[in-house]
């Protein structure tokens, strides 16, 4: 099988580009951006007709979408674009496979949730109420996908971080190593997502097919719970950067022109109980991320 992934020098791209290295599947790796040493075929997911000549040339018979506009406060300046790349796009991917009976794996986030205010981990069923442009862009994407009659697997995903690109583990660790203290949120909760871990999950339902008869929306991020606050303590702690005061604060001393969820805590009890997976728990995933950084140094 032809498997096509777009934003393929994203973090979960670059993750998926090592995990898939073995397959059997034969992975096409497409993005808008090009990175110095990786193959990437240039491919705008907003031109239908360009979706439609590289699925139809390359024989493309699964795409793994992880191209999104994730920027979420410039959303809120930018909500054409954010619609075009969260909603549109997804929507173009969504008629390609349908047209070839293949199978969509898209990949959206717990910012569908927020605006109520949720004290339990949150479902696939529940409804969404995002705060934002983003998260009302990437909701509308799920919507189109699922009306769209093809074959799907939409993952929700939280907190994506890795060894690759910007992230919030990166720049903590920039930050706790040339600052004497650093605030950081702590009213803000959720749980941090190794984009390794998410990689490997995606790379196991395509090449095992286990989307066939369960296709539908899922809910993965790592085990457990913490705030900002707390994910960045670990990261220094893992790092052995503690010279830095790391200091609790409100969102509200950080303005923002959208609100953030307070609480975004995914349940992922479906995701382990179709596809018999074991989550790790965050900080394990955390502590082999930073190794993984220190012993290569991508910063």
């Amino acid at each position: 099988m032809t498997i096509l992934v777009t934003g393929a020098n994203g973090q979960l791209g670059s993750e998926l580009r090592i995990v898939s290295r073995d397959s059997r599947d034969r992975y096409i790796f497409t993005d808008i951006n090009q990175v110095e040493g990786q193959e990437t075929i240039f491919l705008d997911i907003t031109d239908l007709a360009a979706v439609r000549t590289i699925v139809k040339e390359q024989e493309v018979q699964c795409i793994v979408n992880c191209a999104a506009y994730t920027n979420v406060d410039a959303a809120e300046s930018n909500s054409v674009l954010a619609e075009r790349l969260n909603a549109d796009a997804p929507k173009n991917l969504a008629v390609a496979m349908l047209e070839v009976g293949g199978l969509l794996m898209h990949i959206s986030t717990d910012y569908v949730f927020g605006k109520e205010p949720y004290n339990k981990p949150c479902r696939e069923d529940q409804t969404g109420t995002p705060t934002g442009v983003y998260g009302t862009t990437k909701l509308r994407g799920e919507q189109y996908i699922i009306n769209s009659g093809c074959q799907y697997v939409i993952i929700r995903t939280a907190w994506l971080y890795s060894e690759f690109g910007k992230n919030f583990c990166k720049t903590m660790l920039n930050l706790t190593a040339t600052h004497p203290q650093i605030k950081v949120v702590f009213d803000q909760v959720g749980t941090p997502t190794y984009a390794l871990d998410l990689a490997n999950v995606i790379y196991r339902i395509v090449a095992n097919r286990l989307y066939v008869k369960n296709c539908g929306v899922y809910h993965y991020s790592n085990e457990g719970v913490c705030s900002w606050f707390d994910f960045a303590k670990m990261i220094a702690e893992y790092s052995q950067q503690n010279l830095c005061d790391i200091q609790p604060c409100h969102s509200e001393e950080f303005p923002s022109p959208v609100v953030r969820p307070a609480y975004s805590v995914l349940d992922k009890t479906k995701i382990k109980q179709t596809f018999g997976i074991t989550i790790p728990y965050w900080t394990e995933s955390l502590c082999l991320c930073i190794h993984n950084l220190k012993k290569d140094i991508i910063l």
